[in-house]
């Protein structure tokens, strides 16, 4: 239902500080709008900020600020008059650039095994989509995923339901993910994949993951505005489901993960629709959900926050050198497949 404006009602424009993704956008949109005093609200990634437009009462900005941050925090996110100075944390490199590496030395070593292989448009196993959910699981989107897990698990916890929602929830979000992309992957049979089209879904594949790991860095803030993301209106939908207060929330907001504007879970999408198959498409996102498994498990169950987590930026950075490695390599594979570079990488 739409709330009236009341004739009292004024516009705020705050920054949003902790703002990395489009999950994020509609999150902070979703969270504030169901405050009584707020009768509108609209967040920009593009600028880190938030309009709002309520009534509240004699509260000067600043308290207004305070307050709404409140809300926010819980996800990770504080509201303030002037946009803070974005800094660049390069020491977490230190660790990171080591860490990731090593991770891709031990990728490559396991590809030699023939365990998983380099992500391309044309073959991508599940092992590789296990990894690459392993990856997502630290990003800043599934750090979104994981405050709607702790938000619903407090919610739950003062009912004294503490065990139960936490396993509808990872039901929903594994059962769902492996339904749907099956069902991705069988309309992907209407269409025959000849070797331009495979370039074509090649590149798009390998720029939505290059765009999400220099996001993941955090040093090019502008770079934000260039993530790729499926219409609000169906993430607004898919964040509502954790306002519904009956028992069976947790499995709905499960399968509402699948909808959230996620760069890996779209990139693994687009792949699943080049399987053209209902049980390759669903054993593809099914795999990836499985390595995203662990680490929500760990939040949901334990408390535990990546976001808040004073670790967070080697987390995050780690990720994102990991996820630009395998973008360039699907770039490279793909001119490959088109015969315009010779193999560059013989592993």
């Amino acid at each position: 239902m739409t709330k009236q404006i009341s004739n009292l009602a004024k516009t705020y424009t705050f920054h949003v500080n902790g703002m990395h993704c489009n999950a994020c956008v509609v999150l902070t949109e979703s969270e504030l709008s169901e405050l009584r005093e707020v009768s509108h609200v609209k967040a920009s990634l593009k600028h880190l900020n938030v309009e709002i437009t309520g009534d509240f009462g004699d509260k000067n900005p600043e308290h207004i600020a305070q307050d709404l941050s409140e809300v926010l925090k819980p996800h990770g996110y504080t509201l303030s008059l002037e946009k803070q100075k974005h800094d660049v944390k390069w020491s977490d490199f230190n660790f990171a650039l080591p860490i990731a590496l090593g991770f891709i030395a031990f990728f490559i070593f396991l590809q030699k095994l023939g365990i998983v292989n380099l992500v391309t448009a044309t073959n991508l196993d599940l092992g590789t989509a296990f990894v690459i959910g392993l990856i997502a699981s630290v990003s800043t989107c599934m750090a979104v995923v994981g405050g709607l897990v702790l938000s619903m698990s407090a919610t739950f916890a003062k009912e004294g339901d503490k065990f139960r929602p936490q396993i509808l929830f990872h039901v929903g979000r594994i059962v769902s993910f492996f339904v749907l992309g099956g069902v991705i992957g069988a309309l992907g049979s209407a269409f025959s994949l000849n070797t331009r089209m495979t370039f074509i879904l090649g590149i798009v594949i390998g720029i939505v993951m290059f765009i999400l790991g220099v996001n993941l860095l955090d040093i090019f803030p502008k770079a934000k505005k260039l993530q790729f993301a499926m219409p609000k209106i169906i993430s607004k939908y898919a964040i509502n489901v954790t306002k519904f207060n009956h028992s069976f929330t947790p499995l709905l907001v499960g399968i509402a993960t699948f909808f959230l504007p996620c760069g890996f879970t779209q990139s693994m999408q687009i792949y699943t629709l080049s399987t053209g198959s209902f049980l390759k498409g669903g054993m593809t996102m099914l795999a990836f959900a499985l390595g995203t498994f662990p680490v929500l498990a760990l939040i949901s169950f334990s408390s535990f926050s990546i976001k808040n987590n004073s670790k967070s930026g080697i987390f995050f950075k780690t990720a994102g050198l990991i996820v630009i490695a395998f973008a360039l390599f699907n770039l490279i594979n793909s001119f490959v497949v088109i015969g315009v570079i010779d193999p560059i990488f013989e592993f």
